[in-house]
C-alpha cells in the first residue's frame, strides 16, 4: 500500500513536469501528500501498519490508539498514533507522531517519532521531524538526519532518513519531501522476523508541481521588495504567519464531527509554562456541548479581571486582534510548530505583536470576557492544536487539562515592556471595554521577576490627590 502510494507522488510529479513550453499554457498544479505511523514489511506478505492519511482533496486523518506486531506484539509494539494530509492548491502537507515505540523484544526503543514534510511552489522541506530519546540495543543514540547504525549482526538502523528537493525542468517546480523518523533493516532472521524483513515509522512525504514563471522568484514575490515588517519591531524580519484555523461568528466549526478521541501530543511538561499568573481555576470541559461550534475545544480557566495571561512556550505570536466569537484574542506558535490560542482577553500587552518573538512566560495580555463570553465570569479560553493535527482546522486540537494540570506555574514574571493595549472595539462589539484600572495602573517595565512581590505592587492602582 505505501510502496503504491509512493509511487502514485513520484508519477504525479513526472507528469506535471514533462511536455511543458514557454508557448503552452501555465498548468494547473499537482499536489499530493500521504503519512502513516508504522509499517511493518515481510518478504511474501503483503504490509501491516497503522494510521494512513493520504490526499489530494480535503484534509485526511488516520489514527490508532496501538499497534502490535504480531498479535504478541514481540516485532512490534506502539503507543497512540496520528497522521494527517493535506493537499490543496500549490501546498502538500504531511505529518505523523507515534508514542511509545518497542521493536524487537525491547532491543529498539524510543518514546516518540515525528515525520513532517511540505512541499509548495516555495520549495520542500522537513523541518520538524524527529525521534526522540532512541535507544539501540541499550545503547542511547543521538538521531541524526540520515543516519546509519549497525544492529548486532542482524540489521541496521536508518534515522530520519529523508530527502527535501525541488528542482525545475521544462517550467515545472518538482517540489518533494520525504521522510522516515526511523527505518530497521534485517539482513538476517531475528526476533521472530525473517532476513529482509523491514519496520518504518513516522513516515511523511508530500508533493507539488507547479509551473514557474519566467523571472519570477520563488513563491511569485519580487525580490526587489523587502520583506515586509511587524508593527513595534522595527528592523526584524519576519516569516509569513500562518492563518488561524479559528471559526467565525456564523462560520461554525464542524458541527456534527465528533471530536478526537484522547491524543497526546508532543508536548514536554518541562519546557511550558501555565497561561494564567496568580490565583485561577479550571476543570476539565474538553468535549462539553457548546453552541455555534458544536463542542469544547478547549478549556476556559477562570481568574480575576486583568490577571496576567503568560506565553506557555518560546514563540511566535500571530493573528492578535478581534474576533466576534473570541473577542480579544492571538495565537502563539511555538518553535516545534505547535499552536495555542488564547480568547475573550480584556486588554493585551506591548508584546502581542504580529510576528513577534517572545520566551516563555512573557506577559502577552490580560483576562477579561470580551466577544461571544460577555456576561460569563472573567476567564481565559485555551485551546492547543499541535502542528501534526494542523491540516485539520479547528478541530485539529487535543484535550488541554493534562497539559495544564503538569506545566509549571510561575511565581513572578517581569515585563519587558509598560502598559498594556487594546485596539480599537468594532462599533457592532457588545462587549465589555478593556480592563481601565489595569490599563491605569503605574509602569510595571521596572516590575521584576526575581523579586517577590514586585509584580503585585505595580499593578496597584496609584491613589490620586483627592484620596
Amino acid at each position: 500500500m505505501y510502496v503504491r502510494l509512493l509511487a502514485l507522488f513520484l508519477l504525479s510529479g513526472a507528469l506535471a513536469a514533462a511536455g511543458s513550453s514557454a508557448s503552452t499554457p501555465a498548468k494547473p498544479p499537482v499536489v499530493s501528500a500521504g503519512a502513516y505511523g508504522i509499517s511493518v514489511s515481510v518478504p511474501g506478505q503483503a504490509a501491516t501498519g497503522a494510521a494512513s492519511a493520504s490526499a489530494p482533496g480535503a484534509a485526511a486523518t488516520g489514527e490508532a490508539d496501538g499497534f502490535v506486531y504480531p498479535g504478541d506484539g514481540a516485532s512490534a509494539r506502539t503507543g497512540a498514533q496520528s497522521s494527517s494530509a493535506s493537499a490543496r492548491g500549490t501546498a502538500a502537507h504531511a505529518v505523523t507522531d507515534v508514542f511509545a515505540i518497542s521493536l524487537l523484544n525491547g532491543e529498539i526503543t524510543a518514546d516518540s517519532a515525528a515525520g513532517r514534510a511540505k512541499a509548495s511552489l516555495t520549495g520542500a522541506d522537513t523541518a520538524g521531524s524527529r525521534l526522540l530519546n532512541l535507544v539501540l540495543l541499550g545503547q542511547p543514540v543521538i538521531a541524526t538526519p540520515n543516519g546509519r547504525f549497525t544492529l548486532g549482526d542482524w540489521g541496521y538502523a536508518v534515522t530520519l532518513e529523508q530527502v527535501a528537493e525541488s528542482p525545475v525542468a521544462a517550467g515545472t517546480r518538482n517540489a518533494r519531501a520525504s521522510v522516515t523518523a526511523l527505518r530497521v533493516v534485517l539482513t538476517a532472521d531475528h526476533g521472530g522476523l525473517p532476513a529482509g524483513s523491514e519496520i518504518l515509522l513516522g513516515h511523511a512525504e508530500a508533493s507539488a508541481s507547479t509551473s514557474v514563471v519566467p523571472g519570477s522568484a520563488p513563491g511569485g514575490t519580487n525580490p526587489s521588495k523587502s520583506t515586509p515588517r511587524p508593527a513595534g519591531v522595527p528592523g526584524q524580519q519576519t516569516k509569513p504567519l500562518p492563518k488561524p484555523p479559528e471559526p467565525e461568528l456564523g462560520r461554525p466549526g464542524s458541527v456534527f464531527r465528533p471530536p478526537l478521541t484522547d491524543l497526546s501530543a508532543p508536548l514536554s511538561p518541562a519546557g511550558y509554562v501555565f497561561p494564567v499568573y496568580g490565583p485561577s481555576s479550571f476543570t476539565d470541559t474538553f468535549r462539553a456541548l457548546r453552541a455555534g461550534v458544536g463542542w469544547h475545544h478547549g478549556e476556559d480557566i477562570f481568574a480575576p479581571l486583568g490577571a496576567p495571561l503568560l506565553a506557555v512556550a518560546d514563540g511566535t505570536v500571530f493573528s492578535v486582534g478581534w474576533n466576534d466569537r473570541g473577542g480579544y484574542r492571538l495565537w502563539l506558535r511555538d518553535r516545534q510548530g505547535n499552536q495555542f490560542y488564547y480568547a475573550h482577553l480584556s486588554a493585551f500587552s506591548p508584546l502581542a505583536v504580529d510576528g513577534n518573538e517572545v520566551r516563555a512566560g512573557a506577559v502577552v495580555g490580560f483576562m477579561g470576557s470580551t466577544g461571544d463570553a460577555q456576561g460569563t465570569p472573567y476567564h481565559l479560553h485555551f485551546e492547543i492544536h499541535p502542528v501534526g493535527l494542523l491540516p485539520m482546522g479547528y478541530d485539529g486540537v487535543v484535550n488541554a487539562f493534562p497539559y495544564l494540570s503538569a506545566w509549571r506555574r510561575l511565581q513572578d514574571v517581569s515585563f519587558a515592556a509598560g502598559r498594556g493595549w487594546a485596539p480599537p472595539v468594532p462599533a457592532t462589539a457588545t462587549a465589555p471595554r478593556p480592563a481601565a484600572v489595569l490599563l491605569g495602573s503605574t509602569d510595571i517595565s521596572s516590575a521584576s521577576g526575581l523579586e517577590p512581590g514586585s509584580l503585585e505592587r505595580a499593578l496597584v492602582a496609584p491613589v490620586s490627590a483627592q484620596g
